[in-house]
């Protein structure tokens, strides 16, 4: 746990504070959408690919009466897709501000790093949602924290950072090597 605090604490450091709130948001790849954007987003699509058809079709000849029932209702069906896309928003990516406010709300990372006393650690990671998984591969754990926008009545969007923590038997207690870091 040693080397997971050593990283929880180089990113929350105040010298390092500004870095890590820059990185969080584009952790989001740039503004996600929420799944009734895509949906909506897909429908659109669907649906003028199917005009582009029946049109190609009475190109080529066939009796636009016959396809009269089949336009009328892929051209319905795009303008509910089209006020739907514009309508529905997409989840909102977090700012430099809101991600301040998080790391704010999380209190005095270092101290709580300092103390290291157990139930203050537990807090610390439930609250930064701190998942570790072994790469028995690599000898080596993947760590994530998440951070996420919570308030009473709505749980908003969330950001991650991921370190790969790379140990090692022979040389006592693992040593920190981030890898990759997707902040």
């Amino acid at each position: 746990m040693s080397a997971i605090n050593r990283w929880i604490g180089r990113l929350f450091a105040p010298e390092n504070r500004d870095e890590t709130v820059r990185a969080l948001p584009a952790s989001q790849d740039g503004a996600q959408q929420s799944s009734g954007q895509q949906s909506a987003q897909q429908r659109l699509a669907d649906a003028e690919s199917r005009l582009k058809r029946y049109q190609a079709a009475i190109a080529a000849g066939i009796d636009p009466s016959a396809l009269m029932e089949a336009i009328n209702q892929a051209q319905a069906e795009r303008e509910a897709a089209r006020a739907e896309v514009g309508h529905v928003p997409a989840t909102g990516s977090l700012d430099a501000a809101e991600v301040y406010a998080m790391i704010d709300a999380l209190g005095d990372i270092g101290a709580v790093l300092k103390d290291a006393r157990p139930e203050s650690l537990v807090n610390l990671y439930r609250d930064l949602r701190l998942e570790i998984g072994y790469l028995n591969d690599r000898d080596a754990a993947s760590v994530t924290a998440s951070l996420r926008v919570v308030s009473e009545c709505v749980r908003g969007p969330s950001c991650t950072l991921t370190t790969t923590l790379h140990l090692s038997r022979s040389s006592g207690p693992a040593r920190l090597a981030s890898e990759r870091q997707n902040l």
